[in-house]
C-alpha cells in the first residue's frame, strides 16, 4: 500500500515533514464503516485507519438531501477529527432522491423490492457529502450523480431484493455489485454512487495541502 505525509503543527496551517510510510505513522482516518468505502481507497493504493463515526442521522424538517448529506459528513469528520486531531479525516455520507423524495437504506427486503419497483426504468440522483479535515482546516464538497435503471419487471425486482444486497446501502442497491445490472447509465461520477467521488476527494485534500495520488 501506498502513505501520506506526517505533519507537523505551523500556526494554522500544516507543513510536510516525511513520509508515514517511513516512519510506520498512520496519519489518513476514514471516517466511516462502510466497506465500499475503504475498497475505494484502497484502490489508490492508501493505507489509512477506520474509525466510524457515531452521529444521528435523522432527517430535518424541510432538509434537501444536498443539505443534509452536507451536514452529517461535516458531523462525522468533526467526531473523529476530536479524536485524530494530527491526522487527514475524511468523512462522507450518501443518499438518493426520486421524485424530490429523500430514500435511505431499506428496512427489509419487502421495503428493497419496493425500492427497486420505484426506480424501475427511470432516473434518480444520487448525493454523497464529502468532509475532509485536517486540524481546523476543513473541505467540504458535496457531488450529485444521476443513475437511470433500465426497465425491470417484478420478478426481477424481487429476485434482486431477495440477494440481501442492497439492505444496507442508500436507494436499496449496489452498483458496484449485482445491482450493476439494474443500471442502464448514469450521469457523473461512478465512485460518488459507490459512496465516496474519488476526485473529489484527491482534489480536497490537495486544497489541504495532502496529496494522495
Amino acid at each position: 500500500m501506498g502513505s501520506l505525509p506526517a505533519f507537523t503543527r505551523r500556526g494554522r496551517g500544516w507543513s510536510r515533514l516525511h513520509w508515514a510510510g517511513e516512519v510506520g505513522l498512520t496519519n489518513l482516518v476514514l471516517a466511516s464503516a462502510s466497506p465500499r468505502r475503504s475498497e475505494l481507497l484502497r484502490g489508490l493504493g492508501l493505507s489509512f485507519t477506520v474509525a466510524p463515526a457515531d452521529v444521528d442521522e435523522t432527517v430535518a424538517a424541510g432538509e434537501s438531501a444536498a443539505a443534509l448529506v452536507a451536514r452529517l459528513s461535516a458531523a462525522k469528520a468533526a467526531v473523529v477529527a476530536a479524536a485524530y486531531p494530527t491526522a487527514l479525516v475524511i468523512a462522507a455520507d450518501t443518499t438518493v432522491v426520486v421524485d424530490g423524495e429523500i430514500i435511505n437504506k431499506p428496512e427489509d427486503e419487502a421495503e428493497n423490492r419496493a425500492f427497486i419497483e420505484r426506480l424501475a426504468g427511470r432516473a434518480h440522483e444520487v448525493y454523497t457529502g464529502h468532509a475532509l479535515r485536517l486540524g481546523d482546516l476543513t473541505e467540504g464538497v458535496v457531488v450529485k450523480t444521476t443513475v437511470r435503471f433500465r426497465s425491470l419487471t417484478r420478478a426481477e425486482s424481487a429476485r434482486y431484493a431477495a440477494t440481501g444486497e442492497g439492505l444496507d446501502k442508500a436507494g436499496g442497491y449496489a452498483i458496484q455489485g449485482r445491482g450493476a445490472a439494474l443500471v442502464a447509465g448514469i450521469d457523473g461520477c461512478y465512485s460518488n454512487v459507490v459512496g465516496l467521488s474519488l476526485p473529489t476527494v484527491v482534489e480536497a485534500a490537495a486544497r489541504l495541502g495532502v496529496t494522495l495520488v
